[in-house]
């Protein structure tokens, strides 16, 4: 997975573990692409200051996932479902009557469950 959507990840799962300050920053500086100088000149303090506080958070994240697998589970089941929507839309045409239409039901609730992750 691409380090920058794991980040994001992680602070979907746990960004609400961190402290406030660490949220904060850690969300501008990945989330609204704000650079490390501009989040430390709008708080008053300097850039090893806010890079201290996000490398912290990352940390903490990175704990939490270590010991429950959440985003891990959630990529494993994205790419799951993936495979079972792929493989539906093969089976459709493939198939003719009662078939055919377990099969699309079958596609439409692998999608639902998709977009419901």
């Amino acid at each position: 997975m691409e380090e920058a959507l794991f980040r994001t990840m992680l602070f979907d799962f746990y960004g609400e573990l961190l402290t406030d300050k660490q949220k904060e920053y850690f969300d501008l500086h990945y989330n609204e692409d704000l650079s490390l100088a501009e989040i430390a000149q709008s708080e008053g303090i300097s850039r090893q200051g806010v890079w201290d506080i996000i490398r912290r958070a990352e940390e903490s994240m990175r704990r939490y996932e270590e010991k429950t697998g959440l985003v891990a589970r959630f990529a494993a089941q994205k790419e799951l479902l993936s495979r079972a929507e792929a493989l539906a839309g093969e089976l459709i045409p493939l198939t003719e009557g009662p078939a055919r239409d377990i099969a699309g039901r079958i596609a439409e609730t692998v999608q639902e469950l998709r977009h419901g992750i």
